[in-house]
């Protein structure tokens, strides 16, 4: 069995050697070329042999030997072409710039009064009312000072939480004098049944012709400050001071603050007879400096007392 076996396995093994040796023999046919030589090279070849004779023919009229010396010519020519003509553009020139004639300047606009001037008015700070806001102040300065008077009580009647009245131009140049020195007091406000509330006041001068006082409570502005809300607010209007003789005071109460209209009155009255001391040798110029100064002499009992006289 050994015997028969071993040539069968040899024959087997033999036959099997000619297809291994094929299968690791590699055989390479493909050719590669290079694509863009192809597609660059091989389209010019055919446009030239189908004019080859064309070509010909034109090369003996011009008097050279072949093909390669004609483009050589043209080419010469082409480029002699380009060097001669001036380049063009596809698209046509811009429009030349419009002349504009010269002219002179607008001529300048005459200087106006403050009162009625806009320009003058653009240039208030923000929330500052002058008296243009309220009157015709060109038409008013045309009227005697009685009727003014009147017109500005009339034009304010109507709102009732408004606060108006008209002061003579010399008893105001005392009160803004006097504020200009002091521009910070405290006023009382008798409270029936409960002593006085304090209230705190402060002047400032927005614009040249106006004056304007904050009152707020005095509790308040301990605890907030600058950042307190006051619960009235006058304005003294000077535009018709110089001519008429007059300054026009216009303010408001805010609803809801703890103050009413009559208060808030009270309140301006005792303004006028501190800060409108003329002479200032009494005990009310006194109150003041005492509080401007820090002094420690200053008394609230004295306050009340000055401020329940009658003037």
């Amino acid at each position: 069995m050994s015997a028969l076996r071993a040539p069968t396995i040899r024959n087997i093994i033999v036959s099997s050697e000619p297809c291994l040796r094929s299968l690791n023999v590699q055989r390479r046919w493909a050719q590669v070329h290079d694509v863009r030589f192809v597609a660059t090279h091989r389209q010019p070849d055919k446009v030239l042999e189908k004019y080859r004779e064309k070509l010909d023919r034109k090369a003996k009229e011009e008097g050279v030997k072949d093909i390669h010396e004609l483009k050589q010519v043209y080419k010469e020519k082409l480029q002699s072409a380009k060097q001669n003509t001036p380049s063009t553009s596809p698209f046509p020139p811009p429009p030349p710039a419009p002349r504009i004639p010269l002219s002179e300047p607008p001529p300048t606009a005459p200087a106006t009064s403050v009162s009625s001037s806009p320009a003058q008015k653009s240039t208030n700070p923000p929330g500052i009312k002058t008296l243009s806001s309220f009157l015709d102040v060109p038409k008013t300065l045309a009227l005697p000072p009685k009727e003014i008077e009147a017109i500005w009580r009339l034009r304010h009647a109507s709102t009732p939480t408004s606060l108006c009245a008209t002061i003579p131009h010399p008893l105001y140049r005392s009160i803004a004098s006097t504020a200009r020195k002091h521009p910070q007091f405290i006023l009382p406000l008798p409270r029936e049944g409960q002593g006085a509330e304090i209230h705190f006041l402060q002047w400032t001068f927005p614009t040249p012709t106006t004056a304007t006082v904050l009152f707020t409570h005095l509790a308040e502005y301990k605890l907030r400050g600058e950042f307190s809300q006051p619960h009235t607010t006058v304005t003294h209007h000077l535009e018709l001071a110089e001519e008429k003789g007059l300054v026009l005071l216009q303010g408001s109460v805010v609803e809801g603050r703890g103050v009413s209209v009559d208060e808030g009155k009270w309140l301006v009255m005792c303004l006028q007879k501190f800060y409108g001391d003329v002479g200032g040798q009494g005990e009310r110029k006194r109150l003041l400096e005492q509080f401007s100064g820090g002094d420690g002499e200053f008394r609230i009992e004295t306050l009340v007392e000055e401020a329940e006289k009658v003037p």
